[in-house]
């Protein structure tokens, strides 16, 4: 896809966000962008623009006017250019650094997708309650625009070592003959945990590259972010920042693909993989120092300029929202609403852990070699980028046309006719095989592509749909029920739906001895939690339509 195509779809896409942004509902949040609620509960979903604000007079703009009102003032483009800038910067390394990871531990020596269930566990979840208690510590004690630097400058550091010093010394540091001891010690269930302890480096570098997501994504940027704009700043401008994410992706991709063309032509004895990593963290690396650049930059000509920055940066105080696991433990017991709200991410988080890990088995089998398994990753990341622009314009048709439940049903309807297609290929690929062969394809690489769409469709209507809906279910709510709520959710449904996935696949390993083994009975297990999912969607909408109403009376 080249530069002219991609401008052209982003200009598409920001006229369709700009000429509608007045009408965004409170509440609704881009892919990436951090919900926004007023004391006013907006009408969604109802065709009389008018009656949401501006009233006959707004229906009197043209379209030029109204495409004029949405561009940015000159305070505004001294601070919202430089703050999409660096947003697209993050998600571009982010993208780049969520290819790396998989490609290093699935195709690494003795190892294969059984092992990330057992990494998302056991590496990464300690390592982000170590984040949490180090960067709590950090905020206590420094300025923070110092908790900023110490923050991301050590991923920038680490991710440049990887490539330079601690990968070109994998064989001396990875402890080969103590793994190959446990091997011949333990059962084939610990398998995936002991390629974890053989191949520790680049288990340390995917925890750093999802740490970056979390961390630099959600903490760093977004609650600088927050501080420097304002309320309807964010909702005029948040929107462009989901899309500019988009574009990222797009753009990452081609870079990947861009570094595999470059290593074909590589000599023979070159250790491709080692300069195609140089390469790829390179841009980590360069971008990384230029977030700090910019952010540098705003701290003395944004942040300090009234114009741009006024009465928001200063302190307020605030009352708690967080809960404790027992408090959101009770108070999901307590509302079916809730209850429910947390049904929802729970099964997206255990559903695409469950179809996600399997198909990277499939991939790595298709793509033993880290090289090609990089090249198809970039092609995934562009691809991904690109329908996800396409499904932001049409879930925005989908919420105005049918409203808030027509929407939260599309994501597990996709993820169960694209999961069921991908299992199908796997489990009776004897019965697809004459016909792939009239094809020209195997019943392997047809499971490898229904898996690329069934991940770049659920994740491109997650963004576009899911996310959306999560967050104005809330709205309805009274405050105290929009606070407790969300830090139930948070608390207890966001950790459930990321582990729960993985603990399932590790009883299923240990049970079956392989990924593959445990396939058939995965695949009973996402039909389960789908249908779980599609059941909570329904009626969580018959519940948000009464709380609509009875707001509306209030």
């Amino acid at each position: 896809m080249g530069v002219k195509t991609i401008f052209v779809l982003l200009v598409v896409a920001i006229l369709c966000y700009s000429t509608q942004a007045s009408n965004l509902p409170d509440g609704k949040k881009s892919a990436y962008a951090p919900s926004l609620k007023t004391a006013t509960t907006p009408k969604l979903f109802t065709h009389d623009l008018t009656a949401r604000g501006g009233g006959e007079a707004s229906e009197q703009l043209t379209f030029m006017q109204k495409l004029k009102a949405q561009l940015p003032t000159k305070a505004e483009k001294k601070k919202i250019l430089p703050l999409g800038l660096m947003f697209f910067l993050i998600l571009f390394n982010y993208t780049i650094l969520r290819d790396t990871k998989d490609v290093l531990v699935v195709t690494a020596p003795a190892s294969g997708a059984e092992i990330i269930p057992f990494l998302k566990t056991y590496v990464n979840l300690p390592g982000a309650i170590l984040f949490t208690i180090l960067y709590s510590w950090m905020n206590n004690r420094m300025n923070p625009v110092h908790v900023f630097y110490w923050t991301i400058l050590p991923f920038v550091a680490f991710f440049g070592a990887f490539s330079l010093f601690i990968y070109p010394a994998r064989d001396l540091l990875h402890p080969n003959a103590f793994a190959d001891w446990l091997t011949d010690l333990l059962p084939a269930g610990f398998m995936p945990l002991i390629a974890i302890v053989r191949n520790w480096t680049y288990a340390l570098f995917y925890t750093m590259a999802e740490l970056w997501g979390s961390v630099v994504v959600s903490v760093l940027f977004w609650g600088f972010s927050n501080e420097v704009t304002s309320v309807a700043e964010a909702k005029k401008y948040y929107p462009l920042f989901g899309m500019g994410a988009n574009v990222a992706l797009i753009f990452s991709g081609q870079y990947v693909k861009l570094v595999s063309k470059l290593r074909e032509g590589m000599p023979e004895g070159v250790d491709k993989w080692g300069v195609s990593l140089k390469l790829l963290t390179g841009a980590v690396v360069l971008f990384g120092l230029c977030i700090c650049g910019i952010f540098n930059h705003m701290q003395k000509n944004v942040v300090t300029d009234p114009e741009c920055v006024s009465e928001l940066r200063k302190p307020k105080s605030k009352a708690s929202t967080s809960m404790s696991l027992g408090e959101s433990a009770k108070y999901l017991a307590s509302s079916p609403y809730i209850r429910y709200l947390a049904l929802l991410v729970i099964s997206y988080g255990m559903s695409i852990n469950i179809v996600e890990v399997t198909w990277k088995g499939k991939l790595k089998a298709q793509y033993p070699d880290p090289n090609g398994y990089s090249a198809f990753m970039g092609n995934f990341s562009t691809a991904t980028g690109t329908i996800t622009l396409f499904m932001m314009i049409l879930g925005r048709f989908i919420f105005q046309k049918f409203g808030w439940g027509t929407a939260a049903l599309v994501t597990p309807t996709v993820l169960f006719i694209t999961g069921g297609l991908f299992f199908s290929l796997i489990l009776f690929g004897d019965f697809f095989k004459p016909l792939l062969d009239a094809l020209g394809t195997t019943p392997l690489f047809a499971a490898v592509i229904a898996g690329a769409a069934q991940n770049i469709l659920s994740k491109s209507s997650k963004y576009s749909l899911f996310d959306p809906c999560k967050e104005m279910a809330y709205i309805p709510l009274d405050a105290e029920q929009r606070v407790k709520g969300k830090a139930a959710v948070d608390v207890i449904g966001n950790p459930l739906g990321k582990s729960g996935g993985s603990f399932v696949q590790q009883f299923m390993i240990f049970a079956f001895g392989s990924l593959a083994a445990s396939t058939p009975y995965l695949a009973i297990v996402l039909v389960a939690i789908v249908s779980m999912w599609i059941y909570a969607a329904k009626a969580l909408n018959k519940l948000f339509i009464e709380a609509m109403a009875k707001s509306d009376r209030a």
